[in-house]
């Protein structure tokens, strides 16, 4: 389908945080300041490799409390950029709960050549993995949950949307998710300046795409957005939040009041804040 320059343009603007969140820079360096605090209270991570790629990496915090639930971290950074290590300021709040903190890195879209599956795959094979050696660091392999971030929510949608049965592991593999900020249909982005990076046709945007998977989505989801991000954002995250509904699927709207694209998930830290609240009530509800 054709879309006329105005419209392109519409688009872009519409996917370009920079445009709609004037303080981008600075809360970046905010995630990563906080992190280095998080790191002068309760030390530095584990790190762990997945697999063989030297970006295929966990950073891992234990919690003290042995068969503990694990809650596992897939930072954003619109697939271009981003670290684990800048992303690990939940880490206090979920010790402090009983929670184990585990933080994923990946390839960005450079490095995996333009092909999303890459990437997905990544995230599926790192969350394997915790399942597979959650007694190792006394994690409770039943009680995993995934939380994203912008391009790190849409790899942990299709995570969550996996069909486990395929790599031999339990359907029921992830018990909760929680998705910041996500982008769940890859379709528009076909009409933006992303399609440089990101290699998308009618197949990739069938197979990759969280909204058009949600068959496969079994675990109750969170769905949070800000009031103050993009038109565009937050209509993907209500048009994913129902058609999870009308494919009888546990899915639920956080609206983050007054909070930007990148405001939001500071907020996940906190056990007091949007983010860090909702996440520990749904470790509460679920059992962990």
């Amino acid at each position: 389908m054709s879309v006329s320059p105005v419209i392109k343009q519409d688009i872009e603007l519409a996917y370009d945080q920079a445009k709609w969140a004037a303080n981008m820079q600075h809360v970046l360096a905010r995630y990563a300041s906080l992190s280095d605090a998080t790191r002068m209270v309760i030390g530095n991570a584990k790190h762990i490799s997945y697999g063989a790629e030297e970006q295929e990496g966990l950073l891992l915090y234990r919690s003290d409390k042995r068969h503990a639930p694990v809650v596992i971290f897939v930072h954003g950074g619109g697939w271009r950029s981003g670290s684990a290590k800048d992303f690990i300021f939940p880490a206090e709040m979920l010790l402090g709960a009983g929670v184990h903190f585990i933080a994923i890195d990946f390839f960005t879209i450079s490095e995996a050549k333009g092909n999303l599956r890459t990437m997905v795959d990544q995230v599926r094979r790192a969350i394997a993995w915790i399942f597979s050696n959650s007694d190792q660091f006394g994690g409770d392999r039943s009680r995993l949950y995934v939380v994203g971030h912008s391009s790190g929510a849409h790899l942990a949608g299709m995570a969550l949307s996996t069909r486990w049965v395929d790599f031999r592991l339990p359907s029921n593999l992830i018990r909760g998710g929680f998705l910041v900020s996500g982008i769940y249909d890859i379709g528009p982005l076909r009409h933006t300046s992303r399609v440089s990076d990101i290699h998308i046709d009618d197949r990739v945007e069938r197979d990759l795409s969280p909204i058009h998977q949600l068959s496969n989505l079994a675990p109750p989801l969170l769905v949070a957005v800000g009031t103050a991000e993009s038109p565009e954002f937050r209509r993907q995250a209500h048009s994913y939040v129902e058609a999870g509904a009308k494919a009888d699927k546990k899915l639920r709207m956080i609206v983050g009041e007054g909070y930007n694209h990148f405001e939001i998930l500071e907020t996940l830290g906190n056990p007091y804040g949007v983010l860090g609240r909702n996440l520990l009530a749904l470790l509460r509800q679920e059992g962990a």
